[in-house]
């Protein structure tokens, strides 16, 4: 079976076709790892607020299924899970390495309208933020901030019933 003149020369794709191929794909690649990878302190902030959440969330749980007490120590850097264990009567880290926040962010903590003197290093003591058994919660209202003056600000609160929610303060120093 022979082929015609016209269908010759069409077995493949040309060098042209497959580099504006490849332009086009390296292209939409970079858009995607751009808009996914590197991540702007204001999406970080964000996202470190809904972790926040969601590990109070998780903890409250906890809390009932267990029936155990745990709490969060917050510190200028970071913050930790403790669990108070009733034998020794005191309260235990879970983890070896307190969660850092990024050194571009601050955190601020209030207790029904007072705000904590964070300490700068992990204590042994009680933590600020205790979560009980019954499903309960201190009251409290947590700032996550940029440092930069026009920064994003967040803020997670509960009145100790309800889990915390993230809310957008906006930008600059206001509140």
């Amino acid at each position: 079976m022979s082929l015609s003149p016209a269908h010759r020369g069409q077995r493949g794709f040309t060098l042209i076709e497959l580099l504006v191929v490849l332009v086009i794909l390296g292209s939409l690649i970079g858009l995607a790892v751009f808009s996914t990878g590197m991540a702007g302190p204001s999406r970080e902030l964000r996202s470190e607020a809904e972790r926040l959440s969601g590990l109070i969330g998780v903890l409250v749980d906890e809390a009932v299924l267990d029936n155990r007490e745990y709490g969060l120590s917050f510190t200028r850097e970071g913050y930790r899970v403790m669990r108070y264990d009733p034998l020794r009567a005191e309260w235990q880290a879970l983890d070896r390495q307190a969660h850092r926040l990024p050194d571009w962010a601050e955190l601020a903590f209030e207790v029904e309208g007072e705000a904590f003197a964070l300490p700068a290093t992990a204590s042994t003591g009680a933590p600020q933020l205790l979560i009980l058994s019954s499903g309960e919660l201190t009251p409290f209202r947590l700032r996550l901030a940029e440092r930069r003056r026009d920064g994003l600000r967040l803020q997670l609160s509960s009145d100790g019933f309800g889990l915390p929610r993230v809310e957008d303060l906006g930008s600059g120093r206001a509140g």
